[in-house]
């Protein structure tokens, strides 16, 4: 399949990356392109021009962000707001739900889980008294419903939450959460997604997924620039959600209408040039009809994908449709691939920027194919792969 985008300099032009690597590694921390990012310094500047009357125009300017950010995910502005990251947006639930666990509960999640937000239910649930369980998924998963039943399998009497990554970190996988939140809400239990890799990877129907609290990041798909996340809440639990930064959103009593954004969005004074870009990073999507960069890219991704596992003879762990993976893909490994060594090599001779993931005995390269990606850069990683991964090989025991 020919790439639109890959002799469109024009394209790679929009962005600041360097030229020097191969950079297939936009899913850890995206890329902006220089149209939106001059609007983000356009916003800085507004700022430092006159701090006490932009920053008396906040409300306004931010709910005008919030606004188009909400029309984007389809959903209302007043169920967003605006977060530094997924992380952080895991954080103010896993803070919040000190107030709603009890000792014994528990949150039910799987072992796909990324690693720093494993690490704020740990420390909140250790507060609660509660609970944290990373129930093990094996691979391969074979179709969603294999999915929803081993995953279901862990929720008992004493399951109070469940947190799930909707595109995971370490395996890439996108799990069918529209069954699981459904499940959930008949039996009372509140839902909470990490959609950190979603957001511009795929369309996302807020309000139709019912989930009751979601996460996600416009810095790494969006285009947005770094710092720029959200974190939506259902109606009727927002009222659960807590401040971790004390400010003026707060009030001592706590109002059943007070809306979500007051209470993660106001507490003092900094930068919030990211989140008023939103809208422009929207703009340079909508530009570019991102909806057939996404299918482009994920047919990319894909036939990499299969060609690179069937020249090593491993096993997909998962279907190869859109479903289960888009532009960021899981490539299985060899079970005895030194990683180490093979990182050296892509690196050094080849200079390519890839993540090499151990997860339990499976070994990935996880691949990012973005609207800059041009097909040169896949040659070459194709190369690199297939030339040096069996003289990278592990002494077997």
């Amino acid at each position: 399949m020919s790439n639109p985008h890959q002799d469109n300099t024009s394209i790679r032009d929009d962005f600041m990356l360097r030229r020097d690597m191969r950079l297939l590694n936009n899913g850890s921390y995206g890329a902006c392109p220089k149209p939106v990012f001059a609007e983000y310094q356009r916003w800085q500047a507004e700022l430092e021009y006159h701090p006490g009357g932009f920053i008396g125009r906040w409300a306004s300017l931010l709910e005008i962000a919030r606004t188009r950010l909400a029309d984007y995910l389809h959903t209302t502005q007043d169920r967003l707001g605006f977060v530094t990251n997924a992380t952080m947006g895991v954080n103010v639930v896993a803070h919040s739900m000190r107030s709603y666990l009890k000792p014994g509960d528990e949150v039910l999640t799987t072992d796909h889980e990324y690693g720093a937000c494993n690490h704020a239910w740990q420390f909140n649930c250790a507060k609660a008294g509660a609970i944290y369980i990373n129930r093990p998924i094996d691979l391969p998963i074979h179709s969603n419903e294999d999915f929803i039943e081993r995953f279901w399998a862990g929720v008992t009497p004493r399951t109070r939450v469940i947190y799930l990554s909707h595109t995971t970190s370490p395996t890439a996988l996108t799990f069918p959460l529209e069954e699981i939140c459904r499940r959930a809400r008949t039996a009372d239990i509140l839902t909470v997604i990490d959609g950190a890799h979603v957001p511009g990877q795929r369309e996302l129907y807020l309000d139709d997924l019912g989930a009751d609290f979601y996460t996600g990041n416009c810095h790494k798909w969006m285009c947005a620039p770094k710092g720029t996340a959200f974190l939506y809440a259902r109606r009727k639990v927002e009222h659960l959600i807590e401040p971790i930064i004390v400010g003026h959103g707060w009030l001592p009593e706590k109002r059943s209408d007070k809306p979500l954004f007051d209470y993660v969005e106001m507490f003092g004074t900094r930068d919030i040039a990211a989140f008023l870009t939103v809208p422009a990073a929207i703009d340079y999507l909508q530009a570019h009809n991102w909806k057939s960069v996404q299918t482009h890219c994920f047919e990319l991704a894909k036939q990499l994908k299969q060609d690179i596992e069937t020249q090593f003879g491993t096993q997909s762990i998962c279907p190869d449709d859109f479903e289960w993976y888009s532009q960021l893909s899981p490539i299985r490994l060899p079970d005895n691939t030194d990683m180490d060594k093979l990182k050296h090599i892509f690196t050094e001779h080849y200079h390519i920027e890839i993540p090499l993931i151990t997860w339990r005995n499976f070994k990935f390269a996880r691949l990012s194919v973005q609207i800059y990606t041009s097909q040169d850069e896949l040659d070459a990683f194709y190369e690199a792969i297939t030339t040096h991964v069996l003289a990278c090989q592990l002494p077997t025991a």
